[in-house]
This record gives structure tokens, sequence and C-alpha cells, in this order.
């Protein structure tokens, strides 16, 4: 661990009244290096301009013997040096003096009264002298809000982090082990953030004060609406209020803030004594930003603090603004003026597993409205999971192009799952933008198709489109509106408001229906089974954020419902995904003993097991980083573009040239 850096071995005091310095003097002794250091208790006589300096002789006698009374205060085993200089100007003076003596530290005791500046424009911050010294910046430099702290048990520190906050844990340190005292750190978060956030922050905050005590400490993480009222409630349970300045000075309402708005403040307003520092070495100081990585430190905790503040705020706006329905695009000749003027070729892929019953009359109306009627679809693609009934034969007889997708890319081998066979469609379709639409719905339209494809159509910036509708359950062979999307609401919106908030205005984020652009779906991870959708949503959110993304109302689907045995299984792997992606994000094992087994109860009558059965998704990496896929893309774009894409590894959406796209032969 990097050393501490040292207290200063340097102090000056500048004393305008020796009556009301001891309280500076205790606090500069407390914070002194105890190895070399020296308290300087500086005393300026001012002169006038046009009078000669030595007239100020009898006046620095006098201010010699003021200062005489200094010494008293010193505490055992510390030695005061009273100094008296003479200048036209008190801070000039205070300054010289500084450099001088080679000060690491200045202490001030301010009254809390602004004073008229020495050019009469108007009122200073602390007082002209205080005010010059502070912009000049010497030295490190400390202003005490004096209300005779004598008694310290309880030394307060607000933190947000920065050099001004490591200056004041230091001072805080030094006077609460000089006082056999606890340091209590302080640190506020805004209300309504997310436990990851909250959990963020605490980590931070640990890791804080462990790099800058090294005596007893507690450690506050709050929540505050008002910061001010906050700490300022806080102050009145304390000895002494310890604060580093704002990162900036700046003015507000009309003031001045030297030190930033809230540590004056609270320096004007606290019971206790409040001592606000600030340091000069903003620029040469190695901060534990540094030291630890950013992902842990206060600063990034309350980057991400307030972008979660303004978690609500974005989503309102994206809900209200990427917001569809299906009958805005209804109009398929209009779609297709749409894709031809922008160059685009639309591929539709229809995932299948033993779906005879519904597979005929979903490619059947795709062919005849999307196809026939209209050129809305440049390829129909059914890809099969190994169906053991008439799928396959159905399908190509309605005239799909059928594939199983375990003879795609088979020396990368095959997995079971939608989610393997989503992404093996990727490298068997050519389309620039990809359509996926579930093949177990009872009540197909081709809405389902058109109306995630269309936002895609219409607006540039979205990258990915899902459908939601109304989702009826049958029960008893009973139609019953609303019981749908039990994984859904039960599993997966709770976990999206929890760990991804920016997706929590995402209707039916498990849907089957959504629509891509190949640019950015080559360059996504695919789960193999049940978290492919999840998956999908998270990575392309992490990938755009929410401005590229956009819903559609399809209004309404009826689909074959799985018991609760497969709801659950479907579940767990949903939970292991998301579960994946935090780490992920965190770059830390959040959940080592993180299983992949199932254990499902078996009763009935004179039997009690326990089956245990392995479920997890396995993951595909970007189809851009498989040469087969490459090649094919090639032969069918050129070299140029290949290389451009191929280039990003992955790293993010590329848009191939236009002048690059060439249509699959069909």
């Amino acid at each position: 661990m990097t050393a501490r850096p040292p207290l200063p071995a340097r102090i000056l005091i500048p004393v305008a009244n020796p009556g009301t310095a001891e309280e500076l003097i205790r606090l500069g002794a407390a914070m002194l290096d105890t190895r070399a250091g020296e308290l300087s208790a500086l005393g300026i006589v001012e002169v006038p301009e046009g009078m000669p300096l030595s007239e100020g002789a009898t006046r620095a006698r006098h201010a010699r013997r003021l200062l005489q009374r200094v010494l008293d205060y010193a505490p055992d085993g510390t030695t005061i040096h009273p100094i008296v200089r003479i200048g036209r100007h008190a801070a000039e003076g205070i300054i010289e003096a500084s450099a001088e003596q080679e000060a690491d530290l200045i202490i001030f005791g301010w009254g809390g009264k602004a004073a008229p500046g020495r050019d009469g424009s108007g009122p200073t911050v602390f007082s002209p002298t205080i005010d010059e010294v502070v912009r000049d910046s010497p030295c490190d430099i400390a202003v005490v809000k004096q209300r005779g702290s004598k008694e310290i048990r309880r030394v307060l520190v607000p933190v947000r982090g920065g050099p001004h906050a490591e200056l004041a844990m230091r001072f805080a340190d030094a006077i609460a082990r000089h006082h056999d005292a606890t340091v209590v750190v302080l640190h506020l978060v805004p209300p309504g953030i997310t436990l990851a956030v909250r959990a963020q922050a605490a980590r931070a905050l640990a890791a804080f004060i462990k790099q800058h005590l090294r005596g007893r400490s507690e450690a506050i993480l709050r929540e505050a609406p008002n910061v001010r009222n906050a700490i300022l409630r806080e102050a009145e349970r304390s000895d002494l209020v310890v604060m580093g300045a704002s990162a900036q000075p700046g003015r507000a309402g009309g003031e001045t803030y030297l030190f930033g708005a809230l540590p004056e403040i609270i320096a004007a307003r606290a019971k206790p004594s409040v001592i606000v520092v600030k340091t000069r070495k903003t620029l040469e100081r190695t901060t534990f930003e540094q030291l630890a990585g950013r992902a842990e430190t206060l600063a990034a905790a309350d980057r991400a603090a307030d972008e979660g503040r303004a978690v609500p705020i974005r989503v309102e706006r994206w809900f209200g603004e990427a917001n569809f329905h299906h009958a805005e695009f209804a109009d398929l000749r209009r779609l297709v003026t749409l894709k031809e003027s922008q160059h685009l070729t639309v591929s539709l892929v229809l995932p299948t597993l033993d779906e005879e019953e519904t597979i005929g009359p979903i490619v059947r109306r795709a062919m005849r409205e999307m196809v026939g009627r209209v050129p809305l679809l440049d390829e129909v693609l059914v890809i099969d999971s190994a169906s053991t009934d008439r799928t396959r034969e159905i399908a190509a007889a309605e005239g799909a192009r059928v594939v199983q997708h375990p003879d795609v890319l088979p020396r990368y081998g095959s997995f079971r799952g939608k989610g393997e066979a989503l992404w093996k469609s990727i490298y068997e379709t050519s389309g620039d933008i990809i359509v996926w639409a579930d093949t177990d719905v009872k009540n197909w339209h081709h809405r389902m198709v058109y109306g995630t494809l269309g936002p895609l159509l219409h607006e540039p910036r979205l990258q990915y489109v899902k459908g939601y509708y109304q989702r009826p359950i049958v029960e008893g062979g009973v139609l019953k509106e609303g019981g749908g999307g039990r994984v859904t609401e039960l599993v997966a919106r709770p976990l999206i408001n929890l760990f991804y908030p920016e997706l929590s205005g995402m209707i039916q984020p498990l849907s089957g229906e959504y629509a891509g652009r190949r640019t950015l779906l080559e360059t996504i991870p695919f789960f193999t089974g049940y978290a492919v959708e999840i998956g999908l949503l998270i990575d392309v959110a992490e990938r755009l954020g929410i401005e590229g993304l956009g819903q559609v109302d399809l209004e309404r689907r009826i689909h074959r419902n799985q018991e609760l045995e497969g709801l659950s299984r479907m579940s767990f792997v949903i939970l292991q995904a998301v579960m994946k992606r935090l780490e992920e994000r965190r770059k830390a094992r959040l959940f080592a003993e993180m299983g992949s087994t199932m254990k499902l109860p078996r009763s009935g009558k004179g039997r009690l097991s326990l089956e245990v059965i392995e479920l997890a998704d396995q993951e595909r990496p970007p189809m851009i980083r498989i040469p087969e896929y490459l090649e094919r893309r090639r032969a069918l774009l050129g070299e140029a573009a290949v290389a451009h894409v191929a280039g990003s590894n992955g790293a993010s959406p590329l848009k191939v040239p236009v002048a690059a796209r060439r249509r699959r032969p069909r």
C-alpha cells in the first residue's frame, strides 16, 4: 500500500487577536508532524501607502508583546515561534512569511462575517486578507470557524473524495489521535439509488477510510435528499467538523465561494467548530482514485449515484419517445420504399422446435403478405432445433428456406436451445436487418414482423426493437386474460429494476419478437438457451444505452403456455445469466458459489426423491469472431467492407458502407 503523506512540518498561524488564538494553536499542534514540527504565530503590522515602513516599528514592538501571550497556549512538547512582519498589506506579509518559513500549512481563524474588499468593490468571502492568501495558495490552507471546541471526542468528516477530502481526512485523523477521539466519516448518496450502486459506495467509503485513517473511525453511508441539512444534523452530535473544499470555487445566488458553497455554509451554520481545508497540490498529488482503480473510488461511486438518480428521468423520456404501435407501420408499401431508399435488406428468422400445429399458417402468411404482395422481406428462414414432428416439411412446403441448427457451423459443435438457433441464424442469413419471431403462436399475424421492423426503417438512431403484447393464458381449457408472462413478472422484471433500472421501462424484456441491425447483432454474444432474450437485452443496452432501443405494441398474442416446472427451469437459467453479467460488469466474483445444478423434488404414492439436473446456458461469442462468417460476408460484401467490420472485433456496432452492400442471390 502507498505510504500516507506526512503531516505538515511547518505550520503558520496568522494571529489578529491573541485572545482568540488558543483554539487555533491547539488545533495546529494536533495537526503538526510530531517528529520535526514547528508552529509559527505571525503578527502583521500594516503601514499605509505613502508612509515609511519604519513608522511601523513601535507598533511591531507592541505586536510582539501581544504574541508572547500565545506562547502560554502551547501544549506540552510544542514550540511556538512568534514572528512579526511589517508590510503594506497583511496578505502580502503572510505570503512572504510562508515562503520564508517554507510553511506546509497556513491556519486562519474566521469570525464568520464578510468584509469589504480592499478596493471597496464589494464584500469578500472571509476577509480581504484570507481571500487574497487563498487565491494565491502558497501552500495548503485551513480556515477555522471558531466556536471554542475544547473537549474533542467525535470528529465529523463529510467526504466525497478528491484531494481536498484526503487532506481533511489526514488532519481529522491527527486531531482525533491527539485527543483520543473517533473520526466519523460521512458519505451521503441520493435517495432511491439501486442496491448495487449503494454497495459500490459502501466499498469505496471503506477503501477511502482504510487508505487515509490510522486511528479509531466510524463509517456512515446515508441517503439524503438535502446534503446540507444532513451534514448539519450530524454535526450537532460532533465536537468538531473537518471538511475539504469543493472541487471548484465559484458563484451561486450572487455569492462568491472560494472553498465551495457547501463547506462555507456548513462552517457558517454548524454548532461546533468547523475546519475547511484546501490543498494547493490538486494536480500534483496522486489521488486514491489513481491508486485503487477508478471503479471503487468515492468519485466513481458518486458518479454512479448521480447517474442512478438520473435514470428515472431518462427512462420516462425514453418510454415516451421510443414506444410505438404496430399500426404506425401497417402501410407495407411505405416500409418497402424506406427499405429501398436506405439500400437495406431484411431477413425474417423463425426458430422452431416441434411446431407442426402452427408453423404452416405462419410461413404462409409471411410469404403471402411480405414477399408476394410487397417485397418487404428478402428472405424467410426457418431454423429448426431437430424437431421430431413434421415442422420442417410443412415450412418448406409453404416456401421457407429450412435449415437445422446442428448442421450450421458443425465444427463448433451444437447446443440445445433457442439461443443457439438464433446465433447460427446470423450466419445463415444475409439481411442488414434481422427480424426474429416465435412460432408457437396460435393467432399469428404479420404485424409480429412489420411491427418490430418498422421503427428501424423509420428511425435510423434505433438499433434494436422488441415487441410487447397482452398475453392471455389457457387454464383448464379456458382462455384467461392477463395471466401470461409469469417469468417476466416474477423473475425478470424484479431483477431488471434492481440491477438494470435503465431497462425498467421495457414492458416485455423476454418477448420472442424483436429485430436488430446486423452490424449490432454480429458483435453481441448469445446465450444458447432460455437466457438468450435477457442476455441480448442487457448486452445491447450496455453497448448502445437505452437511446438505441425501441419497443412496439403488437396488441395480443396467444401461445403455448408451459407448465410450472418448465417456468422454474427457465427462471433458474435467466437468474444465472443476470448474475454472470453482473459479475462481468463489476469485474468481481459476486456469486462464487453459484451453481449450475437444479434440484427438483419428486413425490408420489409411497415415493419421495430429489432429481438433480444440470441446467446452465452456454455462451456463444459474437459472430464477427467466427472465421467462416467473415469469409461468407467477404463473398457477399467485398474485402474492404469485411476488413472494416472484422477490425472492430466486436468492440462496437459498425455500419457497412452502403456502396459495399449487395443483395444475396435468391
